[in-house]
């Protein structure tokens, strides 16, 4: 079992370097690489969410992520490269069909978990045999990456169970006292995290959902499966997000799943409960969904309404809802009612991976 880190107690405040998204300043994305060959911490954006780096291979600046973080010592990261030559050293072997997925979606939002060779310790690997590796499409990441000269630690920018942060100032909100540098190019892409292929099973197996859809994944692997894990905490985990608590706001969330009119009905239900108790609610939906509710609500003080996009657009959905995750504590209100989303299909899927997460198994099935 892999010791656990003390709390990062040093105050400090985050320096922000903005840059172009897609054609970022050298001489930044250089003091970047430069912070991170010497042991610092630098949030930069992916094309998933803002990653918080650390060179991979430095075990004072993995140990002071996690402290950063909060982050438990039995939760991997993801150790970010350029390119699939550069995870040669990093594995042990690379099986065909690693290299197959590898040259078909990277760079992307995809993470193999590989087994490990000796030059990443098990700090970075929650005390397993393996990693878990990717290449990031984002021009930025990927500017980082190829500068740092090093393989790059880099769990999400956020403090621990938190919504994953899309926009600079969400890294700067949960970890801008606790980190050296932000590297700020505008909201993320995609909003979700990239998806976690386990190959070191078999057959190989999806432990995160995120930015690579399933049905993709079995065009190229079709045994490829599906496994619904809820980790503990305690125990070492061979990927990030496998956890039944995580991606929530503070503020206490209910998830209702089913039939729509039973879970309008429901909903309906909730809200005159809580309105009766003095209680504030917020309910989180798609634009249909929410415009079905305020009928079968009304208006009223009591009611925040939050949209996180519209039935047909998951990748807008996707792209907002951290976003609005974090707005519900913004709200001021008491409790939180999300209707989850009713496509399974695509990044969809990681949508509804994300909110029964964020729930932290608080779901109503109407």
């Amino acid at each position: 079992m892999p010791p656990e880190y003390p709390k990062y107690t040093e105050r400090r405040v985050a320096e922000i370097l903005r840059v172009d998204p897609v054609h970022p300043d050298t001489a930044i994305i250089e003091r970047a690489a430069a912070c991170l060959r010497s042991g610092g911490l630098v949030a930069f954006p992916t094309e998933t969410v803002y990653g918080l780096g650390a060179d991979a291979t430095n075990t004072d600046a993995v140990r002071r992520v996690f402290a950063a973080k909060g982050r438990p010592s039995t939760d991997p990261l993801i150790v970010h490269v350029p390119d699939l030559d550069s995870v040669r050293p990093l594995v042990s072997h690379l099986t065909d069909s690693a290299v197959t997925v590898a040259r078909a979606l990277w760079p992307g939002p995809l993470t193999l978990v590989l087994p490990r060779s000796g030059l990443i310790g098990t700090e970075v690997t929650a005390g397993l045999e393996t990693v878990a590796v990717r290449v990031p499409a984002h021009p930025v990441a990927r500017a980082l990456v190829i500068a740092a000269r090093v393989p790059i630690a880099a769990p999400s920018a956020n403090l621990f169970s938190r919504p994953s942060p899309t926009r600079a100032e969400h890294v700067a909100d949960d970890l801008g006292d606790a980190i050296d540098l932000i590297v700020d190019a505008g909201a993320t892409l995609v909003g979700l995290e990239s998806t976690v292929l386990d190959l070191t099973s078999d057959p190989p197996r999806v432990l995160r959902p995120g930015g690579v859809s399933l049905e993709r994944l079995r065009e190229l692997l079709p045994n490829v499966v599906l496994r619904d894990v809820q980790a503990s905490p305690t125990d070492a985990m061979r990927s990030p997000g496998m956890l039944s608590k995580h991606y929530a706001p503070r503020t206490p969330l209910t998830l209702f799943e089913g039939n729509t009119q039973g879970v309008l009905d429901r909903i309906a239900a909730e809200v005159g409960v809580a309105i009766e108790r003095g209680e504030r609610v917020a309910l989180l939906g798609t634009h249909e969904m929410l415009a079905r509710a305020k009928q079968a609500i009304g208006a009223s003080p009591a009611i925040t309404f939050l949209e996180i996009g519209s039935d047909s657009s998951a990748a807008g959905i996707a792209s907002r809802l951290y976003a609005s995750l974090r707005d519900c504590d913004a709200a001021g209100v008491d409790r939180v009612l999300a209707l989850q989303v009713a496509d399974d299909r695509g990044i969809a899927l990681a949508v509804r991976d994300r909110l029964r997460r964020a729930s932290a198994g608080d779901i109503v099935r109407c």
